[in-house]
Protein backbone atom coordinates (compact mmCIF):
# COMPACT_ATOMS: atom_id res chain seq x y z
CA UNK A 1 0.00 0.00 0.00
CA UNK A 2 1.34 3.44 -0.91
CA UNK A 3 2.43 5.89 1.77
CA UNK A 4 -0.18 8.37 0.53
CA UNK A 5 -2.98 5.87 1.08
CA UNK A 6 -1.71 5.07 4.56
CA UNK A 7 -1.73 8.77 5.41
CA UNK A 8 -5.28 9.12 4.08
CA UNK A 9 -6.48 6.14 6.11
CA UNK A 10 -4.98 7.62 9.26
CA UNK A 11 -6.62 10.96 8.52
CA UNK A 12 -10.05 9.36 8.09
CA UNK A 13 -9.81 7.76 11.52
CA UNK A 14 -9.92 11.26 12.99
CA UNK A 15 -12.68 12.67 10.81
CA UNK A 16 -16.18 12.92 12.34
CA UNK A 17 -17.91 12.14 9.03
CA UNK A 18 -16.29 8.73 8.41
CA UNK A 19 -17.30 5.48 10.08
CA UNK A 20 -15.39 2.20 9.87
CA UNK A 21 -15.95 -1.03 11.79
CA UNK A 22 -13.43 -1.33 14.61
CA UNK A 23 -12.32 -4.44 16.47
CA UNK A 24 -11.78 -5.02 20.15
CA UNK A 25 -8.96 -7.48 20.78
CA UNK A 26 -9.56 -7.24 24.52
CA UNK A 27 -13.01 -8.72 24.00
CA UNK A 28 -11.61 -11.57 21.95
CA UNK A 29 -12.35 -9.95 18.62
CA UNK A 30 -15.56 -8.59 17.14
CA UNK A 31 -16.96 -5.11 16.67
CA UNK A 32 -16.89 -2.40 19.31
CA UNK A 33 -20.50 -1.28 19.36
CA UNK A 34 -19.85 1.95 21.23
CA UNK A 35 -17.57 3.78 18.81
CA UNK A 36 -17.96 1.82 15.60
CA UNK A 37 -20.73 2.32 13.02
CA UNK A 38 -22.78 -0.49 14.53
CA UNK A 39 -23.25 1.74 17.54
CA UNK A 40 -25.17 4.11 15.25
CA UNK A 41 -27.74 1.47 14.31
CA UNK A 42 -31.17 3.02 14.65
CA UNK A 43 -29.61 6.40 15.47
CA UNK A 44 -28.28 7.69 12.12
CA UNK A 45 -30.95 10.38 12.00
CA UNK A 46 -29.50 11.88 15.19
CA UNK A 47 -26.01 12.46 13.78
CA UNK A 48 -26.56 15.98 12.55
CA UNK A 49 -28.33 18.73 14.49
CA UNK A 50 -29.19 20.59 11.27
CA UNK A 51 -30.80 17.50 9.72
CA UNK A 52 -34.32 17.49 11.08
CA UNK A 53 -37.14 15.47 9.57
CA UNK A 54 -35.42 14.72 6.25
CA UNK A 55 -34.77 11.10 7.04
CA UNK A 56 -31.78 8.90 6.22
CA UNK A 57 -30.58 8.61 2.62
CA UNK A 58 -27.97 6.10 1.42
CA UNK A 59 -25.82 6.04 -1.71
CA UNK A 60 -24.45 2.55 -2.28
CA UNK A 61 -21.11 2.02 -3.98
CA UNK A 62 -20.58 5.76 -3.62
CA UNK A 63 -16.98 5.83 -4.88
CA UNK A 64 -15.61 9.35 -4.43
CA UNK A 65 -18.98 10.52 -3.22
CA UNK A 66 -20.14 12.81 -6.04
CA UNK A 67 -23.77 11.83 -5.58
CA UNK A 68 -23.54 11.71 -1.80
CA UNK A 69 -22.30 15.30 -1.76
CA UNK A 70 -24.95 16.39 -4.26
CA UNK A 71 -27.73 14.80 -2.23
CA UNK A 72 -26.43 16.34 1.01
CA UNK A 73 -26.47 19.78 -0.59
CA UNK A 74 -29.92 19.25 -2.05
CA UNK A 75 -31.40 17.67 1.08
CA UNK A 76 -30.03 19.70 4.02
CA UNK A 77 -32.66 18.30 6.38
CA UNK A 78 -31.58 14.69 5.69
CA UNK A 79 -28.65 12.61 6.90
CA UNK A 80 -26.92 11.33 3.76
CA UNK A 81 -24.56 8.36 4.02
CA UNK A 82 -22.27 7.21 1.22
CA UNK A 83 -21.30 3.53 1.48
CA UNK A 84 -18.27 1.94 -0.16
CA UNK A 85 -15.67 -0.66 0.77
CA UNK A 86 -12.81 1.22 -0.89
CA UNK A 87 -11.20 3.50 1.66
CA UNK A 88 -9.17 5.49 -0.86
CA UNK A 89 -12.36 6.49 -2.64
CA UNK A 90 -14.13 7.44 0.57
CA UNK A 91 -11.28 9.75 1.54
CA UNK A 92 -11.97 11.95 -1.49
CA UNK A 93 -15.67 12.30 -0.72
CA UNK A 94 -15.22 12.77 3.02
CA UNK A 95 -12.50 15.37 2.46
CA UNK A 96 -14.71 17.28 0.01
CA UNK A 97 -17.63 17.17 2.47
CA UNK A 98 -15.48 18.73 5.18
CA UNK A 99 -14.22 21.42 2.82
CA UNK A 100 -17.78 22.23 1.73
CA UNK A 101 -19.01 22.29 5.31
CA UNK A 102 -21.62 19.61 4.63
CA UNK A 103 -22.36 18.55 8.19
CA UNK A 104 -25.13 16.18 7.03
CA UNK A 105 -22.87 14.09 4.75
CA UNK A 106 -21.29 10.94 6.17
CA UNK A 107 -19.36 7.99 4.80
CA UNK A 108 -19.41 4.36 5.88
CA UNK A 109 -16.71 1.91 4.84
CA UNK A 110 -18.53 -1.39 4.52
CA UNK A 111 -19.75 -4.04 2.11
CA UNK A 112 -23.33 -3.64 0.90
CA UNK A 113 -24.28 -7.10 2.18
CA UNK A 114 -23.31 -6.02 5.72
CA UNK A 115 -25.74 -3.06 5.84
CA UNK A 116 -28.13 -4.81 8.30
CA UNK A 117 -25.29 -4.74 10.84
CA UNK A 118 -25.26 -0.93 10.72
CA UNK A 119 -28.85 0.14 9.97
CA UNK A 120 -32.05 -0.89 11.73
CA UNK A 121 -35.07 -2.29 9.93
CA UNK A 122 -37.16 0.57 8.52
CA UNK A 123 -34.51 3.20 9.33
CA UNK A 124 -33.74 4.27 5.75
CA UNK A 125 -35.94 6.59 3.68
CA UNK A 126 -34.13 6.43 0.33
CA UNK A 127 -31.46 4.31 -1.33
CA UNK A 128 -29.57 5.52 -4.40
CA UNK A 129 -27.58 3.12 -6.58
CA UNK A 130 -25.60 5.14 -9.09
CA UNK A 131 -23.75 3.50 -11.96
CA UNK A 132 -22.94 0.16 -10.34
CA UNK A 133 -20.92 -2.49 -12.15
CA UNK A 134 -23.59 -4.31 -14.23
CA UNK A 135 -21.86 -7.73 -14.07
CA UNK A 136 -23.36 -8.82 -17.41
CA UNK A 137 -22.23 -12.46 -17.19
CA UNK A 138 -25.05 -14.62 -15.88
CA UNK A 139 -22.77 -16.37 -13.42
CA UNK A 140 -22.21 -13.03 -11.68
CA UNK A 141 -25.89 -12.18 -11.20
CA UNK A 142 -25.63 -12.42 -7.41
CA UNK A 143 -23.07 -9.59 -7.48
CA UNK A 144 -25.49 -7.15 -9.15
CA UNK A 145 -26.68 -4.57 -6.63
CA UNK A 146 -30.27 -5.08 -7.78
CA UNK A 147 -30.19 -8.88 -7.59
CA UNK A 148 -32.77 -10.62 -5.36
CA UNK A 149 -30.36 -11.06 -2.44
CA UNK A 150 -29.60 -7.34 -2.30
CA UNK A 151 -33.22 -6.29 -2.82
CA UNK A 152 -34.17 -8.38 0.20
CA UNK A 153 -31.70 -6.34 2.26
CA UNK A 154 -33.11 -3.06 0.96
CA UNK A 155 -36.63 -4.29 1.61
CA UNK A 156 -35.84 -4.66 5.32
CA UNK A 157 -33.97 -1.39 5.72
CA UNK A 158 -36.40 0.89 3.85
CA UNK A 159 -39.40 2.50 5.46
CA UNK A 160 -42.69 1.59 3.82
CA UNK A 161 -43.64 4.39 1.43
CA UNK A 162 -46.52 6.52 2.66
CA UNK A 163 -49.27 7.48 0.24
CA UNK A 164 -47.78 10.99 0.08
CA UNK A 165 -44.78 9.51 -1.71
CA UNK A 166 -42.29 10.00 1.13
CA UNK A 167 -40.03 7.18 2.26
CA UNK A 168 -39.29 3.71 0.97
CA UNK A 169 -37.71 4.80 -2.33
CA UNK A 170 -35.06 2.85 -4.25
CA UNK A 171 -33.39 4.79 -7.08
CA UNK A 172 -31.15 3.44 -9.83
CA UNK A 173 -29.11 5.30 -12.45
CA UNK A 174 -27.10 3.34 -15.01
CA UNK A 175 -25.71 3.65 -18.51
CA UNK A 176 -26.40 -0.07 -19.15
CA UNK A 177 -29.84 -0.58 -20.69
CA UNK A 178 -29.66 -4.34 -20.15
CA UNK A 179 -28.91 -3.84 -16.47
CA UNK A 180 -31.77 -1.31 -16.26
CA UNK A 181 -34.26 -3.76 -17.82
CA UNK A 182 -33.01 -6.54 -15.52
CA UNK A 183 -33.46 -4.27 -12.50
CA UNK A 184 -37.03 -3.36 -13.48
CA UNK A 185 -37.98 -7.01 -13.72
CA UNK A 186 -36.31 -8.08 -10.48
CA UNK A 187 -37.63 -5.11 -8.49
CA UNK A 188 -41.20 -5.88 -9.55
CA UNK A 189 -40.75 -9.54 -8.63
CA UNK A 190 -39.42 -8.51 -5.21
CA UNK A 191 -42.57 -6.51 -4.42
CA UNK A 192 -41.34 -3.02 -5.26
CA UNK A 193 -43.70 -0.75 -7.18
CA UNK A 194 -42.09 0.97 -10.18
CA UNK A 195 -43.31 4.55 -10.03
CA UNK A 196 -40.93 6.13 -12.54
CA UNK A 197 -38.61 4.73 -15.18
CA UNK A 198 -36.95 5.81 -18.41
CA UNK A 199 -34.16 4.56 -20.66
CA UNK A 200 -33.26 8.15 -21.60
CA UNK A 201 -33.28 10.35 -18.51
CA UNK A 202 -31.88 13.44 -20.16
CA UNK A 203 -34.22 13.09 -23.08
CA UNK A 204 -36.78 14.35 -20.56
CA UNK A 205 -34.29 16.43 -18.62
CA UNK A 206 -36.52 19.46 -18.08
CA UNK A 207 -39.32 17.37 -16.63
CA UNK A 208 -36.88 15.26 -14.64
CA UNK A 209 -35.33 18.28 -12.97
CA UNK A 210 -38.70 19.86 -12.26
CA UNK A 211 -40.16 16.73 -10.66
CA UNK A 212 -37.07 15.54 -8.79
CA UNK A 213 -33.89 17.61 -9.12
CA UNK A 214 -31.90 14.86 -7.37
CA UNK A 215 -32.13 12.79 -10.53
CA UNK A 216 -30.11 15.40 -12.40
CA UNK A 217 -27.07 15.24 -10.09
CA UNK A 218 -24.17 14.01 -12.22
CA UNK A 219 -21.15 11.99 -11.10
CA UNK A 220 -17.77 12.17 -12.81
CA UNK A 221 -18.53 8.89 -14.57
CA UNK A 222 -21.94 10.08 -15.67
CA UNK A 223 -20.49 13.21 -17.27
CA UNK A 224 -18.01 11.01 -19.10
CA UNK A 225 -20.77 8.69 -20.34
CA UNK A 226 -22.87 11.61 -21.54
CA UNK A 227 -19.87 13.06 -23.40
CA UNK A 228 -19.54 9.68 -25.15
CA UNK A 229 -23.18 9.90 -26.27
CA UNK A 230 -24.53 7.21 -23.96
CA UNK A 231 -28.10 7.39 -22.69
CA UNK A 232 -28.73 7.29 -18.97
CA UNK A 233 -31.43 5.01 -17.60
CA UNK A 234 -33.30 5.76 -14.39
CA UNK A 235 -35.69 3.82 -12.16
CA UNK A 236 -37.52 4.83 -9.01
CA UNK A 237 -39.28 2.05 -7.16
CA UNK A 238 -41.08 2.24 -3.85
CA UNK A 239 -41.71 -0.16 -1.04
CA UNK A 240 -45.39 0.54 -0.53
CA UNK A 241 -46.97 -0.23 2.83
CA UNK A 242 -49.84 -2.03 1.16
CA UNK A 243 -47.37 -4.29 -0.61
CA UNK A 244 -45.78 -5.19 2.70
CA UNK A 245 -49.17 -6.16 4.07
CA UNK A 246 -49.87 -8.32 1.04
CA UNK A 247 -46.50 -10.08 1.40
Amino acid sequence: MSRKKLIHFEEMKKWPNVFEPTFSHAAGGGFKLDDGPQGKKGKWGELCACAQGGGVVLELGCGKGDYTLGLAEMKPSAVVVGVDIKGARLWAGAHAALEKGLSNAFFLRAKIESLPEFFADGEVDEIWITFPTPHPAGRNEKRRLTSPRFLEIYRKLLKPCAFNGKGGALHLKTDSRNFYLYSLEIARAAGFKIVDSTDDLYGICARAQAEDPARAIQTTYEKKYLAEGRKICYMRSELRSELLIES
